[in-house]
């Protein structure tokens, strides 16, 4: 009788995973995420799970959290190789939304999903999201990075991650105080963020060939792929001194979607059209796509990244500080009775 052959041995490395390209990775990781750690880490990279103790400094301390990812922006990061940016992206949609609750930021955690693992690509990555935490002050604690073999092309990856905050129970920002007759006050965007990019890459396939050098003074493809802005420490530092009654972090949806999630019933804002301005970014995007402005303040945050709603008699000083801390700060509107109108009006 003969014997049958025995099958030719198959390791995890054979169906695609690459583990010692893992660990290569969270060896890169590990010097990112020390560089982000706070008060509060008790264990962060290399467990089953990140442990972190709220700061004893809160008396009624209130979890705030938020998750998100980088969008279709990704798919230009993949063409263009600009990899080190979409990290700041990913940890800014996350803690610019904890941060309209009043919160704190206080740590964070990302997924890095793809087919198969670059471990340069992968670094460049996260060393942007360990810096958007740096900048945030948030410490980046944990992660998890996924090989998957058939799942995404080749040189293709996705992101995602989570933040949570704090904020004093007391301290919460919840728009519930806003009347009509505050102040509206916008802080700059740093250009698209991470949203509209299906129609930014939508006027990129319509204007090829006829791409301008610089925009707003950047080579193109940076201006195009300029990370999101983070204003958590500046806003945190005016709220410490300023009785702000609202923010509204300028995603998806634009000025006139994300403004009244943070207004009572009843009210509404009255944003005047030129008292921002419009940069050579968005008035590419704009004139390239052939939009309206309706259109354009509802697809993109259209130059506005954050907004500030507080009484006018606190409007002037508070616009100060935050434009002494860097940001900057434009009147754009007030609150009104709504009556029969929309929500937000820009007139």
């Amino acid at each position: 009788m003969t014997s049958a052959t025995p099958p030719t041995a198959l390791s995890y490395k054979d169906a695609g995973v690459d583990m010692d390209a893992g660990d290569a990775l969270v060896e890169r990781i590990k010097p990112l995420a020390k560089r982000t750690m706070r008060e509060g880490v008790l264990a962060g990279i290399g467990g089953f799970g990140a442990m972190f103790e709220v700061p004893k400094r809160y008396r009624e301390p209130v979890l705030v959290s938020g998750t998100d990812g980088v969008g279709t922006k990704l798919k230009l990061a993949f063409e263009w190789q600009i990899h080190d940016t979409v990290g700041i992206d990913l940890v800014a949609m996350s803690v610019n939304d904890v941060l309209v609750q009043g919160a704190e930021p206080l740590f964070f955690l990302d997924y890095f999903a793809c087919g198969k693992l670059d471990v340069d690509t992968a670094a460049a990555v996260v060393g942007g999201i360990a810096r958007g935490c740096e900048l945030s002050g948030c410490a980046l604690i944990g992660g998890e990075t996924a090989e998957m073999p058939g799942m995404y092309p080749a040189g293709e990856y996705d992101l995602a991650g989570f933040c949570v905050g704090a904020v004093e129970k007391s301290k919460i920002l919840s728009g519930a105080d806003v009347k009509a007759g505050d102040v509206v006050l916008g802080l700059a965007s740093s250009g698209a963020h991470s949203n509209g990019f299906s129609l930014v890459r939508k006027c990129l396939e319509r204007a090829t060939g006829k791409l301008p050098a610089t925009l707003d003074g950047k080579p193109f493809k940076e201006a195009i792929m300029e990370p999101t802005r983070l204003y958590v420490k500046n806003v945190l530092a005016a709220l410490a001194l300023h009785p702000i009654r609202a923010l509204a972090h300028i995603t998806g949806g634009g000025l006139l979607e994300n403004i009244p999630r943070v207004l009572p019933v009843g009210t509404a804002a009255h944003l005047v059209k030129g008292s921002w301005p419009q940069t050579e970014l968005f008035a590419w995007l704009q004139a390239t796509a052939g939009i309206d402005d309706f259109e354009m303040n509802r697809t993109f945050n259209n130059g506005i990244g954050m907004v500030v709603v507080i009484d006018a008699a606190h409007s002037a000083a508070c616009s100060a500080t935050l434009s002494a801390a860097g940001e900057q700060v434009y009147e754009i509107g007030v609150i009104a009775e709504r009556g029969q109108g929309a929500s937000v009006v820009v007139s």
